[in-house]
């Protein structure tokens, strides 16, 4: 197992401690801050695994398959253990139905020997999750975090909704063409 796949299944390893620190009392106050560490270096994995495949031209079948899947692994726990009244719970049903609608997407198309790669919106997007979040656990005590908090969230949704309307318009024929061609 080469080094990127090794950060991507790390990535995935860090959720059980992630949620863990999120939602028992452990170690008091003292949990959140255990769980941005554990949220962040996860995040970094994200980064770095995609950058390290491509570099050395070390890219797998399973981090194809893995990395993706670990990212809305790690947002979608991560968001589920923060519903509250800052984070409604239609908010994360429209994330993680975006989710599951373009890894069936994806699905599709590689049915139909097509790969969609990510696009620069799904990367706004997740990056603007990944803040949210951090910014969420964080729940720093000043008057005016609230509303960079709430920022945050309608960035991200507004930005789940824009990478979901450009990987279906841009892909459109891989539906059409995915049910012509079993015919």
């Amino acid at each position: 197992m080469n080094l990127p796949n090794k950060l991507t299944l790390l990535r995935v390893l860090l959720i059980p401690f992630f949620i863990v620190f999120m939602l028992v009392d452990v170690f008091g106050e003292a949990d959140k801050y255990i769980a941005l560490a554990i949220f962040a270096v996860a995040s970094i994995t994200d980064m770095l695994d995609g950058k390290i495949a491509r570099k050395y031209n070390l890219v797998t079948n399973f981090g194809k398959f893995m990395d993706p899947m670990a990212d809305k692994l790690l947002v979608c726990s991560a968001m589920i253990c923060m519903i509250d009244d800052r984070l409604q719970s239609w908010i994360v049903i429209v994330i993680i139905s975006r989710e599951l609608i373009i890894s069936g997407f994806r699905t599709v198309a590689a049915d139909n020997g097509v790969v969609i790669a990510a696009s620069w919106w799904g990367k706004w997007k997740t990056t603007s999750q990944m803040i949210m979040i951090i910014l969420l656990i964080l729940d720093l005590d000043f008057a005016w975090y609230g509303v960079v908090e709430y920022i945050f969230i309608y960035l991200a949704l507004i930005l789940t909704l824009v990478s979901l309307v450009d990987y279906l318009v841009k892909n459109r024929s891989v539906l059409s063409d995915g049910v012509s061609s079993k015919k």
